[in-house]
Parts: C-alpha cells; sequence; structure tokens
C-alpha cells in the first residue's frame, strides 16, 4: 500500500492512506499520553512532598525510577510490536496507565509511590513514542519523516497543554483529585482511539526503484547487533539523551547561578522547547538532503556546540544562540532515531531494533538528573560539565559521520 493516496477502482475517487489515520489518531494519543505521564509529575512534585513528608530528592527519584523501568521494558516491546503490531499493546498499555494514575491518587507512602510509577513507567513504554513510531514505520516505505514529523509537531504541544492545565487542577481540586480528573481524561481519549483506530498495516506497496531489498525485508535484532552502526548510535543517542536531561533538570540553577533571575533561567528552558518545533520542520527536508548518517552525525554536532556555548553564558551573550542550538538539535534528534533505524535496519523488525537501541538512550534519560549532578560536583563547575558533554557529543557527531551506515555489514 502506497503512502500516497490511493484510487478506488471505481470511478478512480481518490481513497485516503490509512497510514494518515494512523498518524492522526496518535497525534491525538501521544499529546494526551505525554503531556499526563511525563509532564504532570513535576507539577505535583511540591504537593507529593508536603503530603507524604519526604524530601524533594526521595520523591523525584520515582519519576526516575519510571523511566528506568521504560527503558528496560523497551526490548520486550518492539519485539511484541514486530510480532503483534501496536493496538494490542498500546490498548493495554493505555489501560495500565488510567488504572495506576487512579493509583497514584490514593499513595500514602513513599513505597507506594515508587510501586506506581514504576508501574507507570511499563506503561509508557507501551504508549509512548517509540511503540508510536513503530506504528508508523509499519505504515509508510516512503513519506515516513513527514508522518513522524506531523506526530511529534502536535505531540510538541503536551508540555503547553498540559502543564497548565496539571496546575490548573492542582490549585482548584489539590493533587489528589486532580491526578483523577487527568485519568479520566486519559482513558476517555487514549483507549477507545488506541483500539479503534490502530490496525497491522497491510502489505506495503512493492519497493521502489530507490527501496532496497534491505529497506523490505529489514534487518533482524540479531544480526543487527552484530554490527559496529548498531552500537554507535547506541552509544550516540545515550550521550545526547544524556545532555538533554542535563540541561532540563540544570540549566536553571546553573543560570541562577550566573546572575539570571529565576523567572528568565525558566523562561529559557521553556523556549528549548519551543524551539524544537521549528527544528523539527526542516529536519525532513535536510534529512532527504544528505541522508541518515549526515542528518544524525551533523545533529550531534550542533548540540556539542550548544552544550560549549552554554559554558559562556557568564561572559559573552551566548545564551540566546545556545538556546536556539539546544531547542532545534533536540526537535531533530527526536526523529533523527526512528529515521535512521527504520533506513539502516529497515522496517520489518524496526521496532526489536529500535526497542534494544532505547534501552541506552531511556536508561541514559533516567541516569542523568543525579549523574550529571555528580558530575559537576567531580569536575569542580557546570561550566565544566557542559564542556565535558560537548566533547562527547563532538566525538559521536564524527564517529556517526565517518561510520558506513549499512545494516546487513558485520563489524
Amino acid at each position: 500500500m502506497s503512502s500516497a493516496p490511493d484510487h478506488a477502482a471505481a470511478g478512480g475517487a481518490p481513497r485516503l492512506h490509512y497510514g494518515w489515520i494512523i498518524v492522526a489518531a496518535l497525534a491525538v494519543t501521544e499529546t494526551v499520553s505525554w503531556g499526563i505521564l511525563y509532564y504532570t509529575f513535576p507539577v505535583f512534585l511540591g504537593a507529593m512532598e508536603h503530603d507524604l513528608g519526604a524530601s524533594r530528592l526521595a520523591v523525584a527519584g520515582a519519576f526516575s525510577l519510571a523511566l528506568a523501568v521504560s527503558a528496560l521494558a523497551a526490548l520486550p516491546v518492539g519485539r511484541w510490536l514486530d510480532r503483534g503490531g501496536p493496538r494490542g499493546l498500546m490498548t493495554v498499555g493505555s489501560c495500565l496507565a488510567v488504572v495506576l494514575v487512579v493509583a497514584w491518587s490514593r499513595i500514602e507512602s513513599l513505597g507506594a509511590l515508587y510501586a506506581v510509577w514504576g508501574g507507570i513507567g511499563l506503561a509508557m513504554a507501551m504508549t509512548l513514542y517509540d511503540p508510536a513510531f513503530a506504528a508508523i514505520v509499519q505504515w509508510f516505505a516512503r513519506h515516513r519523516d513527514r508522518a513522524i514529523l506531523t506526530v511529534t509537531l502536535v505531540a510538541g504541544l503536551a508540555s503547553t497543554i498540559f502543564m497548565p492545565l496539571a496546575a490548573w487542577l492542582l490549585a482548584q481540586l489539590g493533587w489528589r483529585a486532580a491526578a483523577v480528573t487527568l485519568a479520566v481524561v486519559l482513558g476517555v481519549v487514549t483507549i477507545p482511539i488506541h483500539a479503534l483506530a490502530l490496525r497491522r498495516s497491510s502489505p506495503v506497496h512493492p519497493p521502489s526503484h530507490d527501496t532496497t531489498v534491505r529497506e523490505a525485508a529489514g534487518v533482524t535484532l540479531r544480526d543487527a547487533l552484530r554490527t559496529s552502526v548498531f552500537w554507535i548510535l547506541n552509544g550516540a543517542f545515550a550521550v545526547a539523551a544524556f545532555a538533554t536531561v542535563t540541561i532540563t533538570v540544570h540549566l536553571i540553577p546553573f543560570l541562577i547561578q550566573h546572575g539570571y533571575p529565576g523567572t528568565y533561567a525558566a523562561a529559557a528552558v521553556g523556549w528549548i522547547g519551543a524551539m524544537q518545533i521549528p527544528g523539527r520542520l526542516v529536519f525532513v527536508p535536510i534529512a532527504a538532503w544528505l541522508g541518515p548518517r549526515a542528518v544524525t552525525g551533523t545533529v550531534f554536532l550542533a548540540q556539542a556546540a550548544a552544550m560549549a556555548l552554554l559554558s559562556f553564558v557568564g561572559r559573552i551573550p551566548a545564551l540566546i544562540p545556545a538556546i536556539l542550538l539546544l531547542g532545534a538539535a533536540n526537535g531533530m534528534v527526536t526523529l533523527a532515531r526512528p529515521s535512521a533505524v527504520a533506513e539502516i535496519f529497515g522496517r520489518r523488525h524496526y521496532a526489536s531494533v529500535n526497542g534494544a537501541l532505547t534501552i541506552g538512550s531511556n536508561g541514559s534519560r533516567a541516569l542523568a538528573p543525579a549523574g550529571a549532578a555528580l558530575l559537576e560536583i567531580w569536575l569542580g563547575s557546570y561550566a565544566n560539565l557542559f564542556w565535558a558533554l560537548a566533547g562527547a557529543l563532538a566525538v559521536a557527531g564524527i564517529v556517526v559521520l565517518v561510520t558506513e551506515m549499512r545494516g546487513t555489514h558485520a563489524p
């Protein structure tokens, strides 16, 4: 089935390719799922600290646990997607998420908080970007980047919509009733859409002249693990994930240390999120022009340049270009991984291969808040931390640029 509109047999009337219905459905469910499962926790953080009588570090650790569980679940989730498709998995994941968000509203101890958020981490693995991208890859032999871009552009508004909504519900109802309200929204929106709209793709349109046999058949996870390119991408995306979370968590205290007002520092972090949208918009034409190796390596180099600029914010007006680069590069990284994996290893086993890569990047994301804090102490300053991350990202970008992106070649 082509990713372009088909024509009905009778009368030649155009018929919309069902893959675009999948895209529309996932654009809605990813926005709601990210907004409630990912962005609500920090809004309720202070209220949970007060209610449980626990420290911020102890409460925030539950969110790190969720990210760690999500990382560990990525591989079995990917295998399921390759064998059974997205409908059952994402529907069950949404049901699990609803039950656990309600359970979250009733916890009375730190141990219960960790137990619930460990389960929510599993629900994240079953419902957020990785299974959504796998569903899209199954349907699109062509225009894949455009389809993924559409979902991420809409879902990129999740924090813009749900963080203010969660804050308003918190003020009106308290965090427990607010969590129940959000659970209802999550269930009403995501469960029926996942159950009714998602389906496994029919056999794809025969490969065009520029689509290789590898793209159609795909590389198995076992074979992918035997290639050097898999491990290079795994390391590179793990470094990028660590750097991204480091900025999210530590940029505000770094800027405050350099005399920026707290509101200004918070706005700077907000603009990083906003700049992801133009970054994603330019990704598709750049990827079509340069190919997966060049665009992925260039994105890592852009992140490295942004991290290096941050170390100068106390001496030169480097904050604005750093924010622009960070936001655009972060937005492009979200698209670079599914694009590169599908292009290099093919679509047939995409979810399994991508799930194995996700273990590294999501594990790195879970370690980043505390790990970056320890590195800052060890290196002596945030500026030195940013320089270290800039160097790691530059090495990752260069290695990707010089590596032959062939998923069929063993090292």
